[in-house]
């Protein structure tokens, strides 16, 4: 492993339109959470440690191409568990799920498009956050898998006031890299060296952009890792370009922990 190291939202309590699901474990809170960008009705997941007494940081999470689906809930109440208010945000609008790899790309390219739509859904998505019980609002971080780690970006060159962004194999392009200077955030990049999606050169223009600005940053490569090194349901052979890597699944979580631990303290 190589490291490299350097439209208004209106929300009301009304509106969020909570709803309660049956918990998986005995004290972990889990509901969907309808809200609004514009005209849009989003429908996101929210899950938390309900025996907890206080605030809490809490933990945005943006979805890959495919939207919110059972992996992207397991990694909200993977948080949940670690004692973080976790909101798996919904970017496409509510009801559309991509069902295969070609509408998936067809939706997602929607928002790498339109870079200041993506920016308005990661806005309300953190607005609705902050609404949420036990979330201390200064203590907020925002984290991406493939798709969501470029909105999870685009959030944070936004100018969004968030104390840290973490990418898993995300998507680093922007047609504004001069807006890194609005980065308040603290970065950490995750990346397999072999990705196709976001190659080297990809990364290096990343670094260059964050560097230029004077942000906080970190970049780690895990070598021979390629695009959805975290994600089990893509397989194992790398030649396809999507594939899971338990080695850097494993340091990369790492990594998260330690990075949140840098960010929030104790919780």
């Amino acid at each position: 492993m190589n490291t490299t190291r350097t439209g208004m939202v209106m929300i009301s309590v009304l509106a969020l339109g909570l709803i309660l699901v049956a918990p998986v474990g005995a004290m972990l809170h889990q509901q969907t959470v309808n809200y609004h960008q514009g005209g849009t009705t989003l429908s996101g997941y929210l899950a938390y440690d309900d025996s907890f007494v206080g605030l809490r940081p809490a933990v945005l999470v943006f979805h890959h191409w495919m939207g919110i689906d059972q992996y992207i809930n397991g990694r909200t109440d993977q948080l949940a568990r670690m004692g973080y208010v976790a909101f798996a945000a919904d970017i496409y609008g509510k009801g559309v799920r991509p069902t295969n790899n070609t509408e998936a790309a067809a939706t997602a390219g929607i928002y790498q498009k339109d870079r200041d739509l993506m920016r308005k859904r990661a806005q309300a998505a953190l607005d609705t956050l902050r609404l949420m019980p036990g979330v201390d609002i200064k203590r907020i971080a925002a984290i991406g898998y493939c798709f969501g780690g470029g909105v999870a970006l685009e959030l944070a060159r936004s100018g969004a006031d968030i104390a840290g962004v973490a990418t898993f194999h995300g998507t680093l392009d922007t047609p504004h890299p001069e807006d890194a200077k609005n980065i308040k955030a603290r970065i950490l990049v995750m990346q397999g060296t072999d990705d196709p999606v976001a190659p080297l050169k990809q990364i290096g223009a990343l670094e260059d952009e964050m560097r230029n600005a004077g942000v906080d940053y970190q970049i780690d490569l895990y070598g021979g890792a390629v695009h959805s090194f975290t994600m089990s349901m893509v397989g194992t052979d790398p030649k396809t370009g999507n594939a899971y890597n338990p080695e850097a699944d494993r340091r990369s979580w790492r990594a998260l922990q330690d990075f949140f631990a840098e960010l929030f303290g104790p919780k």
